[in-house]
């Protein structure tokens, strides 16, 4: 009996209904792997958000055992963010597992593995590498040999949120001929038994392009020039994925996932303004234009609550004790929570139409929570709405993103598409979660089953 191999293809942000519905047609290659396979919606982590959603996805644990937020997570002793790194996942993935095992692994372009770290194999480090001279390898020495086979290493798309589209459609196409070429070359040259790849391109291509492809978005022109891009797109990557996929035999298990949908973002609450009209948060002096919600601006003494914007909105008490110059008192913080709740529970739009509101506390949520969790996670409109933390611009909810042009929201669900090997194959699923992944995986090495962590196993 050969030793088993798997190859994980992850389309960051891939949408259910185009893959599924719409470009079905587009992808033969995907499409034949559903048809002999088992495939569905696959259910986000909370935030649906990339940093947390795939680390999720590999570990078994939530974002709040992770202390992964989002992009961005609060630096304790301040009131400011930093950027999450690789240095913040505390917790194995399953290609440590695996390789504990004994088996040769294989992961390239997974967010949050920059930098790169030692593993039984080759770890090429995801999108948020800072450049440079910063290390994107394990081993080292696979730096040179990638950059002279495939030219320099290329995490992400520059600048994807702007009106420059013909640049960024260009951009993303490089990129994705890069990745899929470097996957490929490390699958057969390298021969590792389990593989995964992250492809950002797919992500950037709907924040790009949403609006344009997308009949039903508020703001969609029909026949916009770029109207059947995303037909184009999502043919070149199965074409990228039916090369991969050649190079494997009958016993090589496949699975293609994606952390997160897509959807249409119908605007963005602005949820500091509101703050500000209900006495939560004050400021110094009052804008004269949109602009970022400077903390130096706060009047921190009169402000019991600020938001961090997003996909999704993070709420913050001004905790004495807490923040470095707290005028919530800890005895108070619960009453706080419930009365904010409650408000954002009725919020409405200028015209005074309600927006659906879901209010999250963490502690309740997770299992467990670590780092420094908000206080409140919103999410609005099932996230037609994104969140804006940007002050000055007198309304509650705008049309535009405040961090530049996107007409894409995440979506909850993402997809789920596993074929070949031993796996049973199911044909069309509900209810696969991105927990799933990590013990279906372990399952196919016959790896015992870490304790403690969560998901379902697909394979039997």
């Amino acid at each position: 009996m050969s030793s088993p191999r798997a190859l994980v293809i992850g389309l960051d942000c891939a949408a259910p209904a185009l893959v599924f519905e719409r470009y079905r047609d587009a992808m033969p290659h995907v499409s034949a792997l559903m048809d002999r396979g088992t495939w569905g919606p696959l259910r986000s982590s909370a935030p649906p958000i990339t940093v947390p959603a795939w680390t999720c996805m590999v570990s078994g644990r939530d974002a709040g055992e992770l202390g992964l937020y989002g992009f961005r997570n609060r630096v304790p002793g301040t009131t400011g963010l930093r950027l999450a790194g690789g240095e913040d996942v505390r917790v194995k993935r399953v290609w440590d597992w695996l390789g504990e095992h004994g088996h040769g692994v294989a992961s390239l372009f997974v967010p949050l593995t920059s930098p790169p770290r030692p593993v039984r194999g080759q770890m090429v480090s995801g999108f948020m590498h800072p450049g440079g001279d910063a290390p994107w390898c394990f081993p080292r020495s696979l730096e040179a040999e990638l950059a002279q086979r495939f030219g320099a290493y290329v995490a992400d798309v520059d600048d994807f949120r702007s009106d420059d589209l013909e640049r960024i459609y260009r951009d993303i196409v490089a990129m994705t001929e890069q990745h899929f070429e470097i996957a490929r070359f490390i699958w057969e040259s390298k021969r590792p038994s389990f593989m995964m790849m992250v492809e950002i391109g797919v992500d950037r291509f709907h924040h790009a392009f949403w609006r344009h492809i997308d009949p039903e978005h508020p703001r969609h022109e029909p026949g916009n020039p770029y109207a059947e891009l995303g037909r184009e797109y999502y043919a070149l990557l199965d074409e990228h994925i039916g090369r991969l996929c050649a190079t494997l035999d009958d016993d090589t298990s496949v699975m293609i996932v994606s952390d997160h949908g897509a959807r249409a973002m119908h605007g963005g609450v602005c949820l500091n303004e509101w703050l500000i009209k209900r006495g939560y948060l004050a400021l110094r002096e009052e804008p004269q234009q949109a602009e970022p919600l400077h903390h130096e601006n706060i009047d921190w003494e009169r402000t019991s609550a600020w938001a961090e914007g997003g996909y999704y909105a993070r709420v913050f008490f001004n905790v004495a004790g807490r923040e470095p110059r707290g005028s919530v008192q800890p005895s108070d913080m619960e009453r706080l929570r419930t009365r904010l709740s409650a408000e954002l529970g009725a919020l409405e739009d200028d015209a005074g139409a309600p927006i659906p509101t879901e209010v999250c506390v963490p502690q309740d949520y997770y299992r467990e929570v670590r780092g420094f969790p908000p206080d409140l996670m919103v999410y609005f409109d099932e996230l037609r709405f994104r969140a804006i933390g940007s002050v000055g611009t007198g309304r509650t909810v705008v049309v535009d993103n405040d961090t530049g042009p996107d007409s894409c929201n995440h979506a909850w669900e993402g997809i789920f598409i596993m074929s070949g090997g031993p796996t049973e194959p199911r044909g069309h699923i509900q209810g696969a979660e991105i927990y799933d992944i990590t013990p279906t995986l372990l399952s196919l090495f016959n790896v015992p089953r870490p304790p403690g962590i969560l998901g379902r196993d697909w394979s039997g």
